[in-house]
């Protein structure tokens, strides 16, 4: 995937202060080691003196270029005396109170060393972050305002609703869908399933699905939320070269990616096939979505291919709002925020 430059300056920024973080944490525990237990500093230093030792033997010669020890056995020799010395280093540390690898660099990533770089490639560290970046500047264009689950308000759905002379408990129906995005956000994973939020317009569709990404991304969690119609329009610019970026690919790759408002965009084959693309592939990579929507279910038939709709109500977890527009409610009782 390509990155701007200042993604790429932002998550090296990043990495390297962990780096400088990780070494200076690792050099005050030496200074506190060497200056409180000297004894134990002793075992460390001689530990640290390996590689030289190794080096000593397997490059000292004689005149004639031949080694001065037999090079196999001294090497197993240091090998041992290595490994014994680090068995000691342990149990001296854990017996004052330390843990076992207080003498050990703690970088984030173990993998770079937190330098950002693998087997000569961007590290996933690396691609982690300028993710993270670009998914964050993305979001700074969602004209949605996040909320939090606390202003979720029930007392705007009455007690009983009436759909097609069914009498429903719709404060009931909703408290439980509440409950149940609050569980959803706080047990959210790799794994977390994927829902479709159906229900007329002014029913907190949008509303909770702002809390959930509200939540998750103060967590840390790299969510993508915005319409669909404002998604499509980035990846149609960009796809037809009328601006840069990989909107497409950010969003295949989210830890979380929001649609909200499915059927409110222009109706073209471009946009089906990319929400297609969309829906159908993150299914496939096991990543969670949540779909959201004004439109019923034949609503929906009527405007898409079969395979988004068996994919919406095959593979997630639907949630049926029920009420009054709130947005009503709300103009009726003078309430405007």
């Amino acid at each position: 995937m390509k990155y701007s430059q200042e993604a790429v300056n932002a998550a090296y920024s990043v990495i390297e202060s962990r780096r400088q973080d990780a070494l200076s944490t690792y050099d005050a525990h030496v200074a506190n080691i060497k200056k409180k237990h000297p004894e134990i500093y002793g075992i460390f230093v001689d530990i640290s003196k390996t590689s030289s030792k190794l080096a000593k033997v397997i490059f000292s010669k004689d005149k004639d270029g031949k080694p001065l020890v037999n090079v196999s056995e001294a090497v197993e020799k240091i090998k041992n005396e290595n490994l014994e010395n680090q068995e000691k280093l342990k149990n001296a540390l854990i017996a004052f109170g330390y843990p076992d690898d207080y003498l050990t660099v703690k970088y984030t990533c173990p993998i770079c060393g937190d330098t950002g770089i693998h087997l000569g490639n961007r590290c996933k560290c690396a691609e982690e972050l300028m993710t993270s970046f670009t998914i964050s500047k993305l979001n700074e264009q969602c004209k949605i305002k996040l909320h939090s689950f606390s202003e979720f308000d029930l007392s705007f759905y009455p007690e009983t609703y009436q759909i097609n002379g069914t009498t429903y408990s719709c404060r009931d129906r909703m408290a439980e869908i509440l409950n149940f995005c609050i569980g959803y956000a706080n047990g959210f994973s790799d794994g977390s399933q994927s829902l479709f939020m159906l229900g007329k317009t002014g029913l907190g569709k949008t509303f909770l699905s702002s809390c959930i990404a509200n939540e998750l991304i103060s967590k840390g969690v790299n969510v993508a939320f915005d319409s669909i119609q404002n998604y499509l329009r980035y990846i149609e610019s960009e796809h037809f070269g009328r601006a840069e970026g990989d909107t497409l690919e950010l969003l295949l790759n989210a830890e979380l990616l929001i649609l909200d408002d499915l059927g409110c965009e222009f109706k073209s084959s471009f946009n089906s096939a990319t929400i297609y693309n969309l829906i159908n592939s993150r299914c496939n990579m096991g990543k969670p979505t949540i779909v959201s929507s004004n439109l019923s279910i034949n609503e929906l038939s009527e405007r898409y291919d079969d395979r988004i709709i068996s994919r919406l109500i095959g593979n997630y977890r639907t949630l049926r709002f029920i009420g009054e527009d709130i947005r009503q409610i709300k103009r009726r009782e003078g309430i405007f925020n």
